[in-house]
């Protein structure tokens, strides 16, 4: 009866405790969380948006590089530190799709053809040129 007890009180009071999650959890997962806020702060401190930095860094956990960059950001602004601009490579914009109406397509393509006969015609010279012959 009294193994019970202890047993469960033992159960209750580790249940809410922090450290048992920890001896649970994958190291490996940790880890990765640990490199995104790093990735996080590298980009808050190297001036970069939070976008470019998700951008650059794809594989990272965005709510990990986030918790980073915010982390980073306040501290900048309580200790009055400037960030230092980044050197590295931007990420390369992806250009908007374009929209392309088949109707409004046609009819420039028409009203910007030119007659094949107007393609072979000789320009006509200048009239300075006859007045100097």
């Amino acid at each position: 009866m009294i193994a019970r007890l202890l047993l469960l009180a033992t159960a209750l009071t580790l249940g809410g405790c922090d450290a048992i999650t920890a001896f649970l959890a994958d190291p490996k997962v940790a880890q990765r969380i640990a490199d995104s806020k790093a990735i996080g702060s590298a980009c808050r401190y190297g001036m970069r948006s939070i976008e470019d930095c998700y951008a650059l860094n794809e594989k990272a956990s965005k709510a990990s590089v986030f918790d980073g960059w915010k982390e980073m950001d306040q501290y900048m602004r309580d200790n009055k530190i400037d960030g230092i601009v980044s050197k590295g490579v931007k990420p390369a914009s992806t250009p908007a799709e374009e929209i392309i109406d088949e109707k409004a397509s046609d009819a420039t393509s028409r009203d910007k053809a030119v007659p094949t006969d107007a393609r072979n015609k000789p320009k006509p010279k200048p009239a300075a040129d006859k007045a100097a012959h």
